[in-house]
């Protein structure tokens, strides 16, 4: 007979790394915060806001977002053609967890000045 707790367990784990792996890399948590404060944002603007990102990391990252249903990419008809990324319904269900991170990395980054 199979533990149910444990059943449990094994579902919240996979649950865990799938978030994990999901918004996995440097830079997805700052794109989705600028993107939480500005609703849409142009890549040029985005690469400005994630300080020190390089274009080919950002369009690798967005390319990720996207294809895990966080972000739409629209392309605008202007002249040149710009591009645009904006928070999908679904992505806006991070806004807590990303929230919360922001909330420990300031209370962590104070009390290692405190040191």
């Amino acid at each position: 007979m199979r533990d149910l707790k444990s059943d449990v367990k094994k579902e919240e784990i996979l649950a865990l790394k799938d978030a994990i792996e999901l918004l996995s890399g440097k830079w997805k948590f700052c794109i989705l915060h600028n993107l939480y404060s500005y609703e849409t944002m142009r890549f040029k603007d985005l690469q400005e806001m994630a300080l020190g990102i390089s274009p080919k990391v950002l369009s690798k990252e967005l390319q990720e977002l996207e294809d895990n249903l966080l972000i739409t990419r629209t392309v605008n008809n202007t002249k040149p053609v710009t591009v645009s990324y904006a928070l999908t319904a679904h992505a806006k269900e991070t806004e807590e967890v990303v929230n919360a991170l922001i909330k420990f990395g300031l209370k962590h980054r104070n009390k290692i000045k405190a040191k």
